[in-house]
């Protein structure tokens, strides 16, 4: 690409190297990678047990020197024509981060502490089975719980009502893919390619339930996922039916507070292209990550519409689910590092509230490798790349404000994006990174005044900076495959 620099400067060159199931239905990959229906067997389970079983390129970077709250979407962050740019809090950024553990599939609590307090994600997904465990690994490990529900509304409002009042709730989420596992509510069975209106009644019962509760209606509730696989028009595609809608539910019903996608980084065609993540967090896209469009935009298997593109960018909404298989998706520990890291940040910068991982151990929600531990508690490379991230950009207080910093990247590449971040103390966190396979792109973040101090870090490196600089205007950057961060400091 052309390249724009503002003045001749001398430049050195750094490289940084680096099971009984109902009878259901749903999608699934075949051995080509395609995505195709699938029927399972009847086996007689309940739904509960049935849900918690399933809930279940390498180029390096090269440097030229010279709690709850809807995050801003950092996408409407526009740059003035001054380079003027408003920073969003880190605070906002590592509140946004997530995993799902198993604790109510019986998996020991103890053995989760400390893999969670390396990488420093503050949520957890799960279900209400072994509450303890999830109370423990509020007290030990910080995070808070985002508590997936099935249906059993009495006992799994009481468990909400214990984390709340231990300070561990973050959110309540409604069914988990009703497509693959079903639900019985009020002595009826829903999901599957069969009816979805128990699905619909016990997600409008819930929402109910937790706005009417004098604790739990300051929480927000996440709406069903896969709900783009409702074989009949229930209006789960909506977070609240409109007027004139004309689906087998009243309008005007409301399920939740957030649309809820399982729009997996590694798509439906287990590929490895440029702007893997940023496309997975497409909010308008139809293509292969199942994403918000087939789910709330035009369902993926009626075809029923929803929400218009233009509603679809603003719709609050959540991942509870993505996630890279060291086994079976390209690159092994070292691309599922890099697109997971990508992952998080690209959510957060379209407009994604939350955003989960599947999963914190290899095996434990199902077979397969998408853990950023292996199953015997080793931190694979993402656990480390995660664990960079959080304990760089690291910041706890949540009632600074946030400035604006003036900077510029010209000429953008397509595959390179940038995320203005803050920290309480002043400092200025700027989150380059790049989601090209096979080929670097050079950029130049050009400042509109020197700073005092600026430190450059690479996720992939370490935690301490991979070069330092003083009353820099001009930071000509090599960007890869992966995240560097720029610590602005007056």
């Amino acid at each position: 690409m052309p390249r724009n620099w503002a003045t001749p400067l001398a430049y050195d060159i750094v490289v940084s190297n680096q099971l009984h199931l109902t009878t259901i239905s749903g999608k699934a990959l075949n051995s080509t990678g395609k995505v195709v229906d699938f029927l399972v067997g009847a086996m007689g389970v309940s739904a509960l047990l049935v849900g918690r079983i399933a809930f279940g390129l390498t180029s390096g970077l090269f440097l030229l020197v010279p709690r709850w709250e809807l995050p801003l979407s950092a996408e409407a962050v526009s740059l003035s024509k001054d380079g003027n740019v408003a920073a969003i809090s880190a605070d906002s950024f590592l509140n946004s981060l997530g995993i799902n553990i198993h604790v109510a599939q019986g998996y020991y609590s103890g053995n989760y502490i400390e893999p969670l307090r390396y990488i420093g994600v503050r949520n957890v997904r799960d279900s209400a089975g072994h509450l303890s465990g999830l109370l423990r690994l509020h007290a030990e490990a910080g995070v808070k719980v985002d508590l997936l529900l099935w249906c059993e509304l009495g006992p799994e409002m009481s468990a909400a009502l214990q984390l709340a009042a231990a300070d561990a709730l973050l959110s309540i989420e409604g069914p988990n893919e009703p497509n693959n596992f079903l639900i019985k509510y009020n002595g009826n069975s829903g999901g599957g390619q069969g009816s979805w209106l128990p699905v619909a009644q016990c997600q409008q019962d819930l929402y109910k339930a937790v706005k009417a509760d004098k604790v739990l209606h300051a929480y927000p509730v996440f709406g069903v996922s896969e709900v783009g696989a409702e074989p009949t028009n229930v209006g789960l595609q909506y977070l609240t039916i409109p007027s004139g809608a004309r689906t087998e539910m009243p309008d005007g019903t409301q399920y939740a507070d957030y649309a809820n996608v399982h729009n997996y980084v590694s798509s439906t065609r287990r590929m490895y292209q440029d702007n893997q993540a940023w496309q997975a967090a497409d909010p308008t896209l139809n293509d292969a990550w199942d994403g918000l469009y087939g789910e709330y935009g035009r369902t993926w298997r009626g075809h029923f519409d929803g929400y218009s593109n233009a509603q679809l960018k603003t719709l609050p909404r959540v991942t509870t689910e993505t996630g890279w298989d060291t086994g079976i998706n390209a690159g092994g520990q070292a691309v599922q590092g890099k697109v997971l890291v990508n992952t998080y940040l690209s959510q957060f910068k379209r407009g994604w509230s939350y955003t989960f991982i599947y999963e914190l151990v290899d095996g434990e929600g199902g077979p397969g490798e998408q853990g950023v531990y292996t199953a015997h508690y080793e931190p694979k490379l993402a656990a480390t790349y995660i664990h960079n991230l959080t304990a760089i950009l690291a910041d706890k207080s949540t009632g600074a404000g946030t400035g604006r910093l003036n900077y510029a990247i010209p000429n953008e590449p397509a595959t390179v994006h940038d995320l203005l971040l803050q920290k309480s103390n002043g400092n200025f966190e700027l989150v380059v990174w790049g989601e090209a396979v096979d080929q670097s792109k050079e950029v130049v973040i050009n400042f509109g005044a020197a700073h005092k101090a600026i430190n450059v870090y690479d996720v992939t490196a370490k935690t301490d900076p991979i070069r330092k600089y003083n009353d820099v205007r001009s930071l000509p950057l090599v960007v890869g495959d992966h995240a560097m961060i720029v610590e602005v400091i007056d």
